[in-house]
């Protein structure tokens, strides 16, 4: 009980699962036909009979809980043993739970082919907000690099480089600020997400300046970089080119969780390991190559790409049943690795192609505005309603969408290498305890 209490310790279910393990708490709480809306336990040992006449379902829940956790205790003559999981700078606190009880916490290593349970930490604000980017994805596992921050960095600049435009990012700004203070109370559930709006939000205006853009081309801004729709193709370069780079951060922290969760080997012949990284580095060097008239950097490109290829090759064949059906099977593998090299290369030149449709969404209002402005006074309030409602619909079109993209590139041209396997999330027994009311 005490242990439900604090709430941070994960008990292993093992032996009788919990639809066998009907004890007397839940079959009264199965009469009672009652769905408590929370599980709790009575301080002091319950009558359960008392319990059930006062239609206590909340009490009957957390001791028919506590029935399924005692069943899954190991017994030996009169020695009762729970196996489970605590977060390490927790296990002190939890062993000062049992100790008043004659119990005892005693650490054991980790079961071999047992994965422990993920617990991201939450950090601070900043940190916590970028959490649910990874969750959404899926649970890291225990051994593999938690990606929280580079990801959610990752996201927010992606987004802004294709949400560029400093008025719309200060809107971004704004609705970070009112989520930060709970307004509207509507949206009070998501306040924990105000750094993450306000990064975006960030991001967005400083694209914004570099394209400068501020509700469009309204030339409220001076171009410090480029205008996109006058220079796509060097927003469009901007935007492989950066996406190289994130892939090879993907491939380095790839390797790294290979080696983690099968050791030297598994990191060398993996497709997302150091076989696929020198793939992907030797097209990077035979593209330098052919771009600077280099036939040095061409030869060294090809030999990389082809050892990449023979070690990935030893990694697929060995998963296969070997024969010929193995080294077709192979083949096509190898085939898939290289074609999702070039086309995750290129699917970053999203990024450009819609900061490039955002700024042409604001110039057709901007023209539209100008267009309006000079014919009188009636036509002055049409400009006004154009550029108000034109903005509010491109920031709603163009939030949206890229939200989406972003989210995208992130989970399958990034994630797709950080990540082979899901792990599972720590779940605590967590049933708080109800204290009788003392009368005053």
């Amino acid at each position: 009980m005490r242990l439900a209490d604090v709430g941070c310790v994960e008990i292993d279910r093992v032996g009788p699962t919990p639809e066998s393990v009907r004890g007397s708490a839940a079959r009264r709480l199965q009469r009672l036909r009652t769905d408590p809306a929370a599980a709790s336990l009575s301080a002091t040992a319950p009558d359960l009979d008392a319990l059930e006449r006062d239609g206590a379902a909340d009490l009957l829940a957390g001791e028919a809980q506590l029935e399924e956790r005692v069943a899954c205790a190991v017994r030996r003559g009169t020695v009762r043993a729970l196996a489970g999981w605590c977060p390490a700078d927790r296990v002190a606190e939890a062993a000062e739970r049992l100790a008043g009880l004659g119990s005892v916490l005693l650490p054991v290593p980790a079961p071999r082919g047992v994965d422990p349970p993920t617990l991201l930490r939450g950090g601070g604000p900043v940190r916590r907000s970028f959490v649910p980017l990874v969750r959404t994805y899926g649970t890291v596992p225990y051994a593999d690099v938690d990606p929280t921050w580079p990801a959610g960095i990752a996201y927010v600049v992606m987004f802004g480089m294709m949400f560029g435009d400093a008025g719309h990012g200060g809107l971004l700004l704004l609705a970070a600020v009112l989520l930060r203070l709970g307004r509207p109370r509507l949206l009070a559930p998501l306040r924990a997400l105000w750094p993450f709006v306000a990064g975006a939000g960030l991001t967005s205006v400083l694209f914004g300046v570099a394209y400068g853009e501020f509700f469009g081309p309204t030339k409220a801004l001076p171009v410090l970089w480029l205008a996109p729709l006058d220079r796509p193709e060097p927003l469009l370069a901007a935007a492989v080119g950066f996406g190289a780079v994130l892939l090879s951060v993907a491939y380095g922290v790839g390797i790294v969780n290979r080696w983690r969760e099968g050791g030297p080997a598994r990191a060398l012949y993996a497709s997302s390991g150091v076989a696929g990284a020198a793939v992907f580095l030797g097209f990077a060097v035979v593209a330098a190559g052919g771009y600077l008239h280099r036939p040095v950097l061409l030869l060294t490109g090809a030999v990389i790409v082809a050892a990449g290829l023979v070690a990935a090759a030893a990694g697929l064949y060995t998963a296969t049943a070997g024969g010929a059906s193995g080294a077709v099977q192979t083949g096509i593998q190898l085939f898939d690795t290289v074609v999702r090299i070039f086309s995750n290369t290129v699917s970053f030149a999203r990024l450009a192609a819609f900061g490039l449709t955002h700024a042409a969404l604001g110039d057709i209002v901007w023209q539209g505005v100008a267009a309006l402005a000079h014919r009188g006074p009636v036509a002055l309030v049409a400009a006004v309603l154009v550029f108000v409602v034109g903005n509010a619909l491109a920031f709603a079109l163009e939030v949206l969408v890229a939200g989406v993209q972003a989210l995208r590139l992130e989970f399958y041209e990034l994630f797709s290498r950080v990540f082979e396997a899901q792990g599972r999330p720590f779940d605590p027994w967590h049933v708080p305890t109800r204290h009788p009311e003392v009368a005053p």
